[in-house]
């Protein structure tokens, strides 16, 4: 696979409005390109976000390594009102993915977020059991404790963790990497580029309502004007590399180690391109080393969700 992939999480709409034709064509240039991990999830745009895939992957399924998750219960409006690990709701999750996704296999199916009133072992049996029928290849975990990956481990190979991890997110390094590195599993930072800041070209106040972002208290313009203080920083360093922020900042997350991928999100097939250009960058020891001073953990201000947000800790 290739070490950077594409989060589809903004082709729905989630940053603002979307173009499908342009989403499409920006899937079409990532697989083009050997882009071929792509990452979506039942709950994204309420499954329209893997319908989008299964349209886009029409003709070129087998290109694409393509990992969705589920775990979040629905209302009957499509909005995310809690979470559900029941084993019954594991298959119908996985056929319901199956369908909008227009392929018969998942390569990697992950528990977007583990239900607390659910044992993480039967969950993750009710998934081994989909491997099992070939439904589907590897299972995942997403923004879960080193206790219940060890968990879920016992009951079956866990293949990869998502969890989100960027200069602004450094909280994976304390445990949850070198725990994968003990057990073999692949990590998988999502919103490597902080949903965006790393590009340098974010503006607090353009940032639509109808854009995910505006609920993040990161974007608050309290907390921005605060946080793009330390981007000059980044610049400079970028520019001495003669790249632009964006890859230098996805370049740092893949020098954290071997099986350490990165699925940055974008609507563009411009963006995307210039993304895959950070695989070309190598980074000196003086070089991570700036970084990681300047960047250092607690130096942002702001959590990563609201304090009511269903998708995790804060």
């Amino acid at each position: 696979m290739s070490p950077l992939g594409l989060g589809c999480f903004g082709l729905s709409g989630t940053y603002g409005p979307a173009d499908e034709s342009e989403s499409i064509r920006t899937i079409h240039r990532a697989l083009d390109l050997g882009c071929n991990l792509l990452d979506t999830a039942d709950e994204y745009g309420a499954g329209r976000n893997e319908l989008l895939l299964g349209r886009a992957l029409a003709g070129r399924r087998r290109q694409a390594f393509l990992g969705t998750k589920f775990g979040f219960a629905w209302d009957h409006n499509g909005k995310a009102i809690g979470l559900n690990g029941h084993p019954d709701y594991v298959r119908r999750a996985c056929e319901a993915s199956l369908g909008r996704l227009q392929t018969d296999v998942i390569d990697i199916y992950y528990l977007h977020r583990v239900d607390p009133k659910i044992p993480i072992e039967e969950t993750v049996g009710a998934m081994a059991k989909l491997v099992g029928e070939g439904k589907v290849r590897y299972l995942g975990l997403s923004e879960a404790t080193p206790d219940q990956i060890r968990r879920a481990c016992r009951v079956h190979t866990v293949a990869a963790l998502q969890s989100e991890y960027s200069l602004w997110t450094r909280e994976p390094e304390e445990h949850l990497l070198p725990l994968c590195r003990e057990l073999g599993i692949a990590f998988v930072a999502f919103s490597p580029l902080g949903r965006g800041f790393f590009s340098g070209k974010l503006n607090p106040h353009s940032i639509s309502g109808e854009d995910f972002r505006t609920h993040l208290p990161r974007f608050q313009p309290e907390n921005f004007d605060i946080n793009s203080r330390l981007l000059p920083a980044l610049l400079a360093i970028a520019e001495r590399k003669t790249c632009s922020p964006a890859q230098l900042a996805l370049a740092w997350v893949l020098a954290q180690g071997d099986k350490v991928f990165a699925i940055p999100g974008t609507k563009s097939a411009g963006h995307l391109e210039e993304n895959l250009r950070a695989l070309s960058l190598n980074l000196s020891d003086d070089e991570k080393r700036a970084v990681n001073e300047t960047f250092r953990p607690g130096v942002f201000a702001g959590e990563r969700y609201p304090k009511t947000s269903l998708f995790g800790p804060e």
